[in-house]
């Protein structure tokens, strides 16, 4: 039983782990009045880089892998990676895959864009972590986005291998003691639990994250079980009981309070994938993250109108249960750009510092 002692040990570490600087806010406000200013009616928020596709599991609600396994060998170029995050001019990149861990050149990817000041959530499942972060210094411009479904038994059923929760969740503490910023990151489905999840977010919550990124699950054409995957009234249900106050108590969501009331059923919007432009190793993802009909070379031709008559709720069937993060929590900052109530919402939430826009 820990003493008070422990407990006041317990809370000094606590408050010395790494925080969300309030640069990034700084930054990211004046990004969206700039390009406001200029007129621009559509614009990147958060590269969404892909350096490979290759993964060491093969999770059962993933369609990535089976996506692009003709080239799961390619390991994109360091200079390729840096041209595309440039060209897209986001302050924000997100990196993901596939494994971005197993890329052997990930730590001169990750310095090369923490030295030029983009904020870089790395998205892992923490299996390599320890042995990336010996080549990675901590900064603020760099935070790990580690995996995690549930508990122990759900996390590792979702993953399809055994042991992998408590490698994350090591994986977790060993970052935090080492002075990094992280965040996890949830997907749920069909067959998650409520009362696990929030097991889950209280005890990531209680060893010092910056806070829990949550986004129902994209319901790909290549995943192997199409039944694990929520309708959009199976998503509202699952999060008004998953967001109510008696079940999440302990938890520390990274989302901004708009999106969370989104995934209630209590806000509507317009997906706007096109702020997340996403690269891979075959080019740019036409026309969005979950939806590769072509790949493209520049990332200009994703912003295009004739693109988003076509795409989006109501629009193609593909994208009817759609309510990942990457297509509507952006679409929540540009709506609160127009409407100083949510504006203000946002403010008063504490968004600035605790969230506002996830990245992975």
């Amino acid at each position: 039983m820990a003493t008070i002692e422990d407990k006041g040990l317990e809370q000094a570490q606590g408050e010395r782990r790494a925080k969300r600087p309030l640069e990034l806010s700084a930054r990211l406000a004046g990004y969206l009045l700039k390009n406001k200013l200029k007129g621009k009616k559509r614009f990147p928020l958060v590269t969404m880089l892909e350096p490979l596709e290759m993964c060491n599991l093969a999770c059962i609600g993933c369609g990535r892998i089976r996506e692009y396994k003709p080239v799961l060998d390619k390991m994109m170029p360091v200079e390729e990676a840096l041209a595309a995050v440039r060209e897209s001019g986001a302050p924000i990149v997100s990196i993901a895959g596939g494994e971005p861990t197993i890329h052997p050149r990930i730590d001169e990817i990750i310095n090369a864009l923490i030295k030029e000041k983009y904020f870089v959530y790395c998205c892992t499942n923490g299996l390599l972590l320890d042995r990336v972060m010996d080549k990675i210094p901590p900064s603020k411009y760099l935070c790990w986005v580690v995996h995690l479904d549930g508990m122990e038994k759900k996390h590792d059923e979702s993953v399809d291998r055994q042991g992998v929760f408590k490698k994350a969740v090591d994986a977790i503490q060993s970052a935090l003691d080492r002075g990094y910023r992280v965040c996890t990151n949830s997907t749920v489905f069909r067959t998650s639990d409520v009362g696990d999840l929030n097991e889950m977010f209280s005890l990531v919550n209680g060893m010092g994250i910056e806070g829990s990124m949550i986004s129902p699950g994209f319901d790909f054409e290549d995943a192997p079980d199409q039944e694990m995957f929520l309708t959009r009234k199976e998503s509202h249900e699952l999060f008004q009981k998953l967001l109510a106050p008696e079940n999440s108590d302990g938890a520390r969501f990274y989302n901004n309070p708009l999106y969370l009331n989104f995934l209630k059923g209590e806000r509507d919007y317009q997906c706007t994938a096109w702020s997340n432009p996403t690269y891979t190793v075959m080019g740019w993802r036409k026309p969005c993250y979950p939806l590769a009909d072509e790949h493209v070379e520049h990332v200009a031709e994703l912003f295009d109108q004739n693109i988003w008559d076509k795409y989006g709720v109501g629009k193609d069937p593909r994208c009817a249960n759609c309510m990942m993060h990457c297509g509507f929590e952006s679409a929540t900052i540009f709506q609160a750009l127009k409407t100083p109530k949510d504006w203000a919402t946002l403010i008063k939430s504490g968004a600035a510092t605790k969230g506002g826009i996830t990245a992975a």
